[in-house]
């Protein structure tokens, strides 16, 4: 086979030669891999090949090293690990003769494959010269300008592929000195430079040891610093890249620089072309970062001033604050209107709503001066900056500081709303929002919104909805935040009540304006909604909502008249069903707990006939939000959803076999549970499917792990539904926890998420236990008492880990009381040749309520089973 007139072949216009060459491609690789491999490493190193198949060689090449799913990339690391060293040494040999080729591509393709490689190999401990390989390059006599680039790319992409831990000291050592020769100023070529501050950027993960060392660190810094004043702009913006890695990965070792870096930063943020400025202005926030994470790690400690906190931030306060404010007058037109925006204006505020968070109220009066000075300004500019300027601070400083400034500055605002420029509104509007997040709370001593000045806000509001679609959708956020104050005082948001009508029908009209443009106002306007019906005060305002829910359900209605004639199409029309699912599902949450119920009794036939026309469009998925629904009608209808299940069990069972699209799959497994919970015993005709899927989905390597808890929780919430039914399922159910109990002993406690996945599927195994137990308990207890011994023990090892949470305490222990109260006397044993209950549940009365009052039930429950 010619493997170049195949790879030109495989990019010709014609689908059919196209088609055939990629068939070829396909069989090569399929019968005979090693020679393959080797082809193609051999097509990429020939300068006497065409560019064309030499770009595509690499790729392949780099696709058969590497793939997103990890499945795949565990596959492909296997293939090439079972290749012959030989093989392996000759495509490596010609991969680092490409770096040094005259073609450009080949040479940055070559630098990609080589790291792919190494991140196979490294790790194994092979190709332990490949380090060794590319410093050579960068010092022999007479080494081009092309060919120092493509190795210190190459050494760049390695550091990016590979964990730190798997490089020596020496080796790291020697890659910052190559790195560091390659940005020096004598370096002629800007190619290399710029590929030097490239590398040097991804290697500084691997240089923890260099910057304890005052003396290497002092020099790297310099040569940073150096580099961020190059005549070239891309030279200068990676610099600032390396200082924001810098500021985040070792902020403990900035103090002794941080004056010249401040006096850079100013420099371009004041001069520099925008990519420039924008890195100088990324390096405070991540400063800023940094220090409010430090604060909240130390809150409440007697280490709140740490000493490793250096509070750069405040320090740099007085001449931070005003460079940063004068970014804000360098807006550009019509940014509002484009959602991918972002630009020095908008990073400056960014950066300011973050030294808020890190300083608090002493950021207040550096920036209201300017508030003041620029708020009636003819220039819009000076209007739209000092609006944003006053909203970015809004998240920090204390409810003190900043109500008296709110309540004088309110009225002001919703005046500007009327502002003639766009931008101005869209500010003021997103202002508005911030200030009923973050301040607005009617059960205060002296609340933001008041009877006085409700009328007025409302008037603005509803108004503005019918403004250009940007500012409208701010409006419709405004409206959510000033609803959700009201969440936690049910009694006060009758306030809202005389307001519901209007604000329902605005709200329902800048969704339609949205419908098929403007996504985002939709969203919003429906989002906004929700809250509203969530914080509604029944029985005052049921009939209000029940005219909603009849109003919803026609417009769901309609999306099924829709025409479909592209993917497009379809999507959009999911999209719709999914906002409207969701304003059915927090109705009827709404209505079924309150004396409203019947109203969702009334409509649930229609409802559930919707619901299951929504799935109908949807061959090959299930639609999430329509689950959710259906969950909650579930709920709200009890025991008469049996009706509905022999139609809706097999979309039920689909979701439940959605292992791509795990949400889908994890969605549908809690509604089982709320199903389970309405029907209790009616169920039972539908376990034998639903008990199958989820034992194979805990089977399925494939399944994305957060699902497998829930899974765990949904076999209690089973067993309680069908009581001594659940016998059946025991051998098959019980093994799976027993299994999962002893996974948990090998997680990796160093990692936070696996800590985090530990807890999550404790508790999921206490709640299958405790559902089970409660199910089984009475005439066929004995059941469990196989499984009781192993229980405790899992129970003792969870008690003797620290990295237990609150929440799994608290399963663990009403798991032994339940334990007790099904096995009663025959449990006395047990208990007392597992005496660590006794100093778990003496611990218990230590924690919050919840925890002590379960402690005390099982107290009762093994006190009871001991005497008896």
């Amino acid at each position: 086979m010619d493997i170049t007139q195949v790879l030109l072949a495989a990019q010709s216009p014609d689908a059919n030669l196209r088609a055939a060459a990629e068939a070829n491609i396909k069989q090569f690789q399929e019968q005979n891999l090693p020679s393959f491999l080797l082809s193609l490493s051999a097509e990429l190193s020939s300068d006497e090949r065409p560019p064309e198949s030499r770009r595509l060689a690499g790729i392949i090449l780099k696709n058969s090293l590497d793939a997103k799913d990890s499945a795949q990339k565990d596959l492909l690391t296997q293939q090439w690990v079972s290749l012959d060293p030989s093989i392996k040494l000759k495509i490596k040999d010609s991969l680092l003769i490409t770096l040094g080729s005259s073609v450009a591509d080949a040479r940055q393709t070559s630098s990609q494959v080589i790291a792919k490689v190494a991140s196979i190999e490294i790790p194994r401990r092979e190709w332990q010269d490949l380090v060794a390989k590319l410093l050579g390059n960068m010092t022999q006599q007479g080494a081009s300008a092309p060919l120092k680039q493509a190795t210190l790319e190459a050494l760049g992409y390695v550091c990016e592929e590979i964990p730190p831990e798997h490089l020596v000291q020496d080796q790291v050592n020697a890659v910052l000195t190559a790195v560091v020769q390659g940005m020096n100023q004598t370096e002629l070529s800007s190619e290399v430079r710029l590929a030097a501050v490239k590398a040097l950027y991804n290697a500084l993960d691997f240089a923890e040891s260099n910057f304890a060392n005052e003396m290497e660190r002092t020099f790297i810094m310099k040569v940073i610093c150096d580099t961020a004043v190059s005549k070239e702009e891309e030279i200068r913006q990676a610099a600032y890249e390396c200082l924001v890695a810098i500021a985040s990965t070792y902020y403990v070792h900035l103090s002794p620089y941080m004056q010249t870096i401040f006096n850079l930063t100013a420099n371009a943020v004041k001069g520099d072309e925008e990519p420039v400025a924008l890195q100088a202005v990324e390096f405070w926030s991540t400063i800023c970062e940094e220090e409010i994470e430090l604060q909240e790690e130390y809150e409440g400690s007697d280490d709140a001033n740490s000493t490793v906190n250096y509070r750069f931030i405040e320090k740099a306060l007085p001449s931070l604050v005003p460079m940063l404010l004068e970014t804000l007058l360098k807006q550009e037109e019509d940014q509002e209107q484009d959602d991918n925006a972002w630009n020095i204006s908008m990073s400056g505020g960014t950066c300011l709503g973050l030294i808020a968070r890190t300083v608090g109220d002493a950021i207040v009066p550096l920036v209201m001066p300017f508030v003041e000075a620029n708020i009636t300004k003819p220039d819009w500019r000076c209007r739209e900056a000092a609006t944003f300027a006053f909203g970015s601070i809004l998240d920090g400083p204390s409810l003190e500081k900043l109500a008296p400034l709110v309540q004088a500055g309110l009225d002001f605002l919703l005046n500007t709303m009327n502002d003639p420029n766009s931008q101005v509104k869209d500010t003021t509007a997103w202002t508005l929002g911030r200030v009923f997040e973050l301040l607005h709370s009617p059960c205060s001593a002296n609340p933001i919104i008041s009877n006085a000045n409700l009328p007025r806000i409302m008037t603005v509001l509803l108004e503005s909805s019918k403004d250009v679609p940007n500012v409208a959708e701010k409006v419709c956020g405004a409206i959510y935040f000033l609803a959700q104050g009201y969440e936690d005082a049910e009694a006060v948001s009758s306030l809202l009540t005389p307001y519901l009508p209007n604000v329902i029908a605005a709200l329902l009209t800048a969704a339609d304006r949205g419908d098929m443009t403007h996504i985002r106002l939709r969203s919003s306007a429906y989002e906004a909604l929700n809250e509203i019906v969530r914080v509604s005060n029944i029985p005052e305002t049921s009939s209000i909502i029940g005219q909603l829910l009849q109003e919803i359900m026609r417009r769901l209605n309609l999306t099924f008249d829709r025409q479909i004639y592209t993917s497009g199409d379809k999507e959009k029309q999911s999209d719709l069903q999914a906002l409207l699912c969701g304003v059915l599902q927090v109705i009827i949450q709404k209505l079924s707990s309150s004396d409203a119920k019947s109203i969702i009794a009334q409509t649930a036939d229609q409802l559930m006939l919707l619901f299951l026309r929504v799935f109908a469009c949807h061959s090959a998925t299930v639609h999430e939000e329509a689950m959710l629904a259906i969950g909650a009608l579930a709920y709200a209808t009890g025991p008469d959803f049996v009706k509905y299940m022999p139609e809706f069990f097999k979309y039920l069972e689909a979701g439940l076999q959605n292992y791509e699209e795990y949400q889908v799959c994890s969605i549908s497994v809690g509604v089982v549970g709320d199903i389970c919970r309405a029907l209790e015993d009616k169920i039972l005709p539908f376990c034998d499917g639903i008990m199958t899927v989820l034992l194979k989905d805990l089977s399925n390597s494939q399944l994305n792990r957060s699902v497998k808890p829930p899974i765990f929780s949904c076999f209690g919430d089973i067993a309680l539904a069908i009581g001594e039914n659940f016998e059946k399922y025991l051998p098959y159910a019980m093994p799976m926890l027993q299994g999962a109990a002893e996974l948990l002993v090998v997680l990796d406690q160093s990692d936070e998420d696996m800590v985090d996945y530990g807890n999550q599927l404790r508790r999921g195994i206490f709640e299958a236990y405790s559902g089970i137990l409660q199910g089984i308990k009475g005439a066929k207890a004995q059941l469990m008492i196989p499984y009781a011994g192993h229980l405790l023990q899992f129970t003792e090892a969870v008690y003797k880990d620290s990295s237990r949470d609150e929440s799994v305490t608290k399963a663990a222990v009403a798991v032994l009381g339940d334990l007790a109260d099904t096995l009663g006397p025959i449990s006395k044993d047990l208990f007392k040749s597992h005496l660590f209950h006794v100093e778990f549940l003496r611990e218990c009365q230590d924690m919050d309520d919840e925890v002590r009052d379960t402690a005390s039930w099982t107290q009762g429950m093994i006190n009871q089973a001991i005497v008896s």
